[in-house]
């Protein structure tokens, strides 16, 4: 079984990181979605992270199973403290460093191997919705501080401030931009540009390094 969770770890971490994202899209009760789905959620992506990191280190490990316990946590106790501003800057800025964390861990080993198999694609996918991730709970920072941070989001519950920056970052992300969102001080618009960006440069990075691997397992299996 072990080793068949390190064969599948990229996959593992892709569906861990679709279900945290967009299964709010199956929930219409939002107290449940908050009081249970999250929590839920953040393990089974803690968990899925932790085959990513296995052999990297007992520095990263350690680091790893530090920050896995905190996104753990607090979306548990979240329910009892979603109104106190120290509290959300905390789980949103803890959020974001696991998430940077990750991704730059899954980009060292998409440029390692000279080869493409399933591993590189899904770890290629983990990569554009871990972006998604750090950008969602970079928002999430200014809009708790500063509710005109944005136009058009829904500040009754976290679960609505989230799913809607989960929406907005996604259409962002990929240059849709229906403009029912929009950024409305300095600070968000220039991330809001920040996110446009470094979408466009992630793909055309991930496309050379995929067209290099692909070029060079097609000349190996020549030789």
């Amino acid at each position: 079984m072990k080793q068949l969770f390190i064969k599948r770890k990229y996959e593992l971490l892709l569906f861990a990181l679709m279900q945290h994202l967009y299964m709010g899209a199956l929930v219409s009760d939002i107290r449940f979605y908050i009081e249970v789905l999250w929590p839920i959620n953040m393990l089974i992506l803690s968990l899925a992270s932790i085959v990513v990191f296995m052999k990297r280190g007992r520095a990263k490990t350690m680091f790893r199973n530090v920050m896995a316990i905190v996104v753990i946590t607090f979306p548990i106790l979240l329910p009892l403290f979603q109104k106190c501003p120290i509290y959300m800057f905390m789980l949103n800025l803890c959020y974001v460093i696991f998430f940077v964390f990750i991704f730059l861990e899954v980009f060292r080993f998409l440029v390692k191997p000279s080869y493409i198999n399933t591993d590189i694609i899904s770890a290629a996918a983990c990569g554009v919705f871990l972006i998604i991730e750090i950008f969602v709970f970079v928002f999430q920072l200014f809009a708790y501080h500063n509710h005109t941070a944005f136009k058009g989001l829904d500040y009754t519950s976290p679960a609505y401030i989230f799913t809607d920056l989960v929406y907005y970052c996604s259409i962002t992300f990929t240059t849709i931009g229906y403009g029912d969102i929009t950024p409305n001080i300095h600070n968000t618009k220039l991330i809001a540009s920040l996110i446009g960006v470094i979408g466009q440069f992630y793909s055309v990075v991930l496309l050379g390094i995929l067209i290099s691997k692909f070029t060079g397992s097609i000349n190996s299996t020549k030789k």
